[in-house]
């Protein structure tokens, strides 16, 4: 009767202790999430004020600024992690074209406010990317945890799922926006 009572206490002590092993993990996962959140949005509040320097230029191309608000209007509203990483990657596609299309206005790459948002941006970016490798760093160990036996049989039981990667498709985009300052 004891090594029953013995077996079985120690079986809830193994499966109490792995989870919680899983459940910090899933914890570390959406702190990271957070912080690549937040980075997210300071780069949304800075395209708003950057489109709004840029705009101050009358001949300046308005197709260009409307494609890098759209596409930061989509971005701000996905939910999923994976259509978020595809919106982010667009949104760095338009704003080496905004940043290509400057290139021919002195006047405005000279402005201090466009330089100081140019200097803030490349600041944001790095920010982004050290969020966004500790966050896959974090998910690569939670989505190994609930794949090994015996952790992925506590993941069944008690209904974890493999979390996304905050992923950049090609390299190019991985290295980020380039802005000459």
């Amino acid at each position: 009767m004891y090594i029953i009572i013995t077996v079985l206490l120690l079986l809830l002590i193994f499966i109490i202790l792995n989870y919680n092993k899983i459940i910090k993990l899933k914890v570390r996962a959406n702190g990271a999430w957070s912080d690549i959140d937040v980075q997210l949005k300071k780069r949304y509040d800075l395209i708003n004020n950057l489109v709004n320097v840029v705009k101050g230029y009358s001949d300046f191309e308005k197709e260009v600024l409307v494609n890098v608000t759209e596409k930061r209007n989509i971005a701000m509203n996905e939910k999923s992690i994976g259509k978020r990483a595809y919106s982010e990657n667009n949104i760095s596609n338009s704003l080496k074209s905004l940043f290509a299309v400057v290139e021919n206005y002195p006047d405005l790459k000279a402005n201090n406010s466009y330089l100081h948002l140019q200097k803030q941006l490349v600041e944001i970016e790095d920010n982004i990317s050290y969020a966004r490798r500790y966050y896959n760093a974090v998910v690569r160990d939670f989505n190994q945890i609930i794949h090994i036996f015996p952790q992925n049989a506590i993941a069944f039981i008690f209904g974890f799922n493999r979390l996304e990667y905050f992923e950049i498709k090609n390299s190019e985009e991985r290295d980020g926006i380039n802005v000459d300052i």
